[in-house]
């Protein structure tokens, strides 16, 4: 999938989008392929659904005895003649003895080393493939606290997105050094390495999954002419060499929704993806041969036909992946419903009753018949429509029923046309989703964080509200598929700006709007050029960090070179309707014009610092450098 908009330089905006892909069905006999489905839009407000009903998911999950019995929450499949489980109880501390370890395939099933079947129950974490360079949602809740809710939720596994531009970066884009402090000042690739050590702490597996090559948008080949196949590869080698060892990370997704001219097994080497896994994989296990190698399908199908974005493995079964190291293949299509792009089989009268039909005859043939294991990488939905519900339905049970492997898109609510598991405070669960992911996920196990969340200067914890929601894009040519820095007490951080710096931080309790002491004289503002302002000893920079066709965020740099202290800054919005979150300063909105004023650790900046805050803006439009008007107090 791919997914949003990201954070660019000051005062510049650069959206990211892609979505699955063709648009003629998987099915045999099929052929001329219609427009590029778009998987793109932005996630409404309010909670998931318009009301609609739809009939009850299945308690457990349909049983199938030519296949695998699901798994439980924990990825082994369950002991049908064993007792029910006590209720769950919360779990805390270090998680990674639950790991099964190194995983490899045995027919159509991945398997521990014991030969125990194993379910990959995953989810998306998007952010590190985006211009941003970190996952998103860090400026609003600690790294801590999505994993331990991924983990309650009942998941096993994160997919977690990258660019190989990210890779070479020296800095994150993302993260709130309140929320986050041991992770502000990493690399992106530091930044990984934190974060396959903190899964590994909350029992979850990692799947490393190079998104796009470049942190802009998403290729349809595995290769650019700024990324060629050898940098592809290079990278590959490089993480699965640092990794090695290391318990959590258990398979590599060579390359997200081959689409456009890529082909199956067709003889010609810049196009052929199949042969492309095959020289990416055996690179990745002739330094790591404990990793599953995870191949997507294709757009185009060797029938005519097209399927989504990376979904077509069709051709699969008679040309397969061959790699130097047996049993490491998992073959990966992605799935989305009718909201994401129409095709055709959503249209057949038979619907939702083809459904199986479809995917056996796209992928599911491979699992069924024994000749390779299926990880489904991507599939979700906000469930708004009656045909989104009968096809979520549908794949749940189908999941469910062959032992099929999956990974969930996504965590992240900020995933324009499907949504979230979480709502957008980045904390509060999608109850529709959970229930209708039960019968895959179960009941879930309280997961305590490690650590708490900090406070600032003995204040209490900050409270993450709302988050951005930007859009993504998947499609035949495109596929379904922010943050800065504010220290406590108005301490800057030691890193250096940079373009696209960190817009961070959460919003407090409070009422919104300026501060004034009671009987002090109104200041007098001060209007200045656009996207800057300056007072008495004080002077803020406004620049844009992301944008998303429901609003924006954007930070203030404010500066003290004297005595000055309290300040207030406002900015005209004809297109705002609301602030939907803030940190540093609360702010108001009133007859367009949107108005903040410091507030805990932002209240105060001592001489010669600099800090930066900001706000999310739920607005029509997006002012690209509006005049600032900045009051000392």
């Amino acid at each position: 999938m791919l997914l949003v908009a990201a954070v660019v330089g000051t005062a510049s905006v650069a959206s990211a989008s892609a979505l699955p892909a063709g648009a003629a069905s998987a099915l045999p006999g099929d052929t001329a392929p219609t427009s590029s489905p778009r998987h793109s839009g932005t996630a409404g407000p309010g909670p998931i659904g318009s009301g609609e009903t739809m009939s009850p998911l299945p308690a457990t999950p349909q049983s199938d005895p030519a296949t695998p019995p699901p798994a439980s929450a924990s990825g082994t499949a369950p002991d049908a003649s064993a007792p029910a489980a006590p209720p769950a109880v919360p779990l805390a501390g270090d998680l990674a003895a639950t790991l099964p370890g190194p995983l490899h395939t045995d027919g159509g099933r991945i398997v521990t080393a014991d030969g125990s079947t194993y379910v990959i129950k995953g989810i998306s974490w998007f952010g590190m493939e985006t211009t941003n360079c970190a996952p998103h949602g860090l400026w609003s809740i600690s790294l801590d606290a999505g994993l331990a809710q991924i983990a309650s939720l009942g998941f096993n596994t994160i997919r977690l997105p990258f660019s190989n531009e990210c890779l070479a970066q020296s800095v994150t884009t993302s993260i709130n050094a309140f929320e986050n402090p041991t992770l502000v000042d990493l690399t992106p690739l530091e930044l990984m390495d934190a974060i396959v050590q903190a899964a590994k702490s909350y029992g979850l597996n990692v799947i490393l999954d190079r998104h796009r090559p470049d942190s802009a948008a998403q290729s349809d080949l595995w290769y650019t002419e700024r990324f060629p196949e050898e940098a592809w590869i290079a990278d590959w080698q490089m993480l699965a060499e640092r990794y090695r060892g290391e318990p959590s990370v258990i398979g590599v997704d060579l390359h997200n929704e081959p689409h456009g001219a890529a082909c199956w097994g067709c003889g010609d080497s810049s196009v052929d993806w199949r042969a492309a896994a095959e020289r990416a994989g055996d690179a990745v296990l002739a330094v790591n041969p404990e990793l599953l190698v995870i191949v997507e399908g294709v757009e185009r199908q060797g029938s005519g036909g097209t399927t989504w974005w990376g979904g077509g493995l069709a051709d699969a079964g008679g040309d397969l992946v061959s790699l130097a190291v047996p049993d490491r293949v998992v073959y990966s299509p992605h799935d989305y419903p009718a909201s994401i792009y129409a095709q055709t089989w959503f249209s057949d009268p038979a619907y939702p009753a083809n459904l199986p039909g479809v995917w056996d005859a796209n992928w599911g043939y491979l699992a069924r018949e024994g000749i390779a294991p299926v990880l489904v990488g991507e599939f979700g939905s906000k469930l708004q429509t009656t045909s989104d519900r009968q096809w979520f339905e549908n794949i749940v049970s189908y999941l469910g029923s062959t032992g099929i492997s999956f990974s969930y898109w996504s965590f992240n609510p900020n995933s324009g046309d499907t949504g979230g598991i979480v709502q957008d405070d980045w904390v509060t669960p999608q109850a529709e989703k959970v229930a209708a992911l039960g019968p895959l996920l179960g009941a879930g196990t309280t997961v305590a964080p490690h650590a708490a969340a900090p406070s600032a200067g003995g204040s209490s914890s900050p409270t993450p509200t709302s988050s951005p929601t930007p859009t993504r894009s998947p499609a035949p040519d495109a596929q379904p598929g922010t943050p800065g820095t504010a220290t406590p007490s108005g301490a800057a951080p030691a890193r250096p700006a940079t373009p696209g710096a960190r817009i961070g931080g959460t919003a407090r309790d409070g009422a919104p709007g300026p501060v004034t002491a009671p009987g002090s004289p109104a200041p007098t503002p001060t209007p200045t050029t656009p996207g800057s302002a300056s007072a008495d000893d004080l002077s803020a920079a406004w620049s844009l960090q992301s944008t998303w066709d429901e609003g924006y965020v954007a930070e203030l740099k404010v500066t003290n070179t004297g005595g000055s202290s309290g300040w207030t800054a406002s900015w005209s919005d004809p297109g705002a309707t609301a602030v939907v979150n803030s940190w540093g300063m609360r702010c108001e909105l009133a007859a367009g014009v949107i108005t903040c004023t410091g507030a805990d650790w932002g209240t105060y900046i001592a001489p010669g610092q600099t800090i930066t805050v900001g706000a999310q803006v739920q607005s029509t439009s997006t002012p690209a450098s509006p005049e600032v008007t900045l009051t000392a107090k």
